[in-house]
């Protein structure tokens, strides 16, 4: 058996193994003696059938599987012992000239060569957000959590700030949705004026367009589906049930109590302080993904080389549930191409920074995980030996172990990127990094 290899340029070469009668004789032989000694072929005793007739019926479907079975196995190792970063699959050059009555042959392979080229995390400066909850937050927040806690005062009467129990009614969509509504969510002034002197048992008619800031609160309080809730302008009826004032709860121990366990807050300035902590542990979570995001925009942008584009769009077209047209594969190489992209880029980046998780690595992480979720159920101090047995548990499941090391090889990369990326940070707060961010 002998390989070769032709490179047509950087990207492109051919690769061509030529077997000869020796190298695969002996093997045909042994599988076709094998086929005898089991074959039933009526008027033959078994194991007694002529050798010539074995051949004559199974002797070429037996050559091609072994001569293909080595040719696999010999393209495998060639490619291992050459160090080719192959980009895709070999394909077949010349599958279709193979003369199957020869005693030689000699197969081609078409690669596709991953490019070589250097990445420069620093090439382009990215926005890190910091962001912040501001007074305006921290204040609805506080507000929202002295309702939530307070009492609710049965009235007759709608006034401005109540909660209004009822079903709303309309025939036009199929609805009738019970709930529970602040006025505070109303925002069309018409369909606030409505509501306000209305009383138990009365109906009110509203029109939906322009109720709400938001049309996705026509899902919530209107029970309608997601598409019909954007740009609804239909007549609505509320037959009111219940009207309840909803009493603020005082700002006290005993509210600090049960929002965050006996004396770990003890005044409205610590509860302030709290709120902000946890709002912005949350935020940053949310800044570390767009970091994330906008790192790799700019990488797959900065980062410069080319890619063997013909050969992938025919190895796309060979290799699907269905073959493609040369027009689909096209299409369906610009779809991929920037993934494809930055596979390289952080394969190389992995590799060059030894930013690769390690199995102890895994372990530990999922210990961290165990003990976090047993934290949520008032077990703070469990024992090595728990966390070992329940963490052994969770790594012999190949799906979470999947899973947990996408989560981690996402951490490491993202660590790596505040660490070395050309990064300004930028303070704002959320609303403005909503607006900001994803326009």
């Amino acid at each position: 058996m002998n390989i070769t290899k032709k490179d047509i340029d950087k990207l492109n070469a051919v690769v061509t193994v030529e077997i000869s009668k020796d190298d695969y004789a002996d093997k045909v032989e042994k599988v076709l003696s094998d086929y005898r000694k089991n074959a039933n072929i009526p008027g033959f005793r078994k194991g007694h059938v002529p050798m010539g007739m074995v051949k004559k019926q199974y002797g070429k479907a037996v050559l091609v599987e072994e001569v293909n079975k080595l040719l696999q196995d010999a393209l495998h190792k060639f490619l291992n012992e050459e160090k080719l970063d192959v980009l895709g699959n070999p394909l077949p050059k010349n599958e279709t000239e193979i003369n199957w009555d020869a005693d030689d042959f000699s197969f081609e392979f078409e690669l596709g060569l991953a490019p070589q080229f250097e990445v420069d995390v620093k090439a382009k400066a990215v926005t890190q957000y910091k962001i912040v909850a501001d007074e305006e937050m921290l204040n609805n927040q506080v507000k929202t959590i002295r309702k939530q806690y307070g009492k609710l005062i049965s009235k007759s009467e709608v006034e401005a700030g109540d909660e209004i129990t009822g079903t709303f009614t309309a025939s036009e969509k199929n609805i009738e949705k019970k709930t529970t509504i602040s006025l505070d969510e109303i925002k069309g002034k018409k369909q606030l004026n409505s509501l306000l002197g209305a009383k138990v048992g009365e109906t009110v008619t509203l029109k939906t367009k322009g109720m709400f800031a938001d049309d996705h609160d026509n899902q919530k309080y209107l029970g309608v589906e997601h598409d019909a809730a954007h740009g609804l302008d239909i007549d609505v009826a509320l037959s009111i049930e219940e009207v309840n004032k909803r009493e603020m709860a005082e700002l006290n121990q005993e509210l600090f109590d049960k929002l965050f366990g006996e004396a770990v807050v003890s005044s409205e300035e610590e509860l302030r302080a709290k709120i902000k902590e946890d709002a912005e542990g949350q935020f940053a979570q949310q800044s570390d993904q767009k970091l994330l995001n906008d790192v790799v925009d700019s990488l797959i942008e900065n980062t410069k080389f080319d890619l063997p584009k013909e050969f992938l769009e025919r190895w796309i077209a060979m290799t699907g549930e269905k073959r493609l047209s040369e027009e689909e594969a096209k299409e369906e190489y610009e779809r991929s191409e920037k993934g494809l992209r930055y596979q390289l880029i952080e394969g190389k980046l992995r590799a060059d920074n030894k930013l690769q998780v390690s199995f102890d690595e895994l372990k530990d992480y999922s210990k961290e995980m165990v003990k976090t979720q047993m934290a949520q159920f008032g077990q703070m101090n469990p024992s090595d030996e728990e966390l070992e047995s329940i963490s052994a548990r969770i790594l012999s499941n190949q799906d979470e172990v999947k899973r947990l090391s996408e989560q981690l090889n996402t951490n490491k990369l993202l660590t790596y990127f505040k660490e070395n990326a050309k990064l300004k940070t930028k303070e704002v707060t959320y609303d403005k990094f909503i607006k900001e961010a994803y326009a």
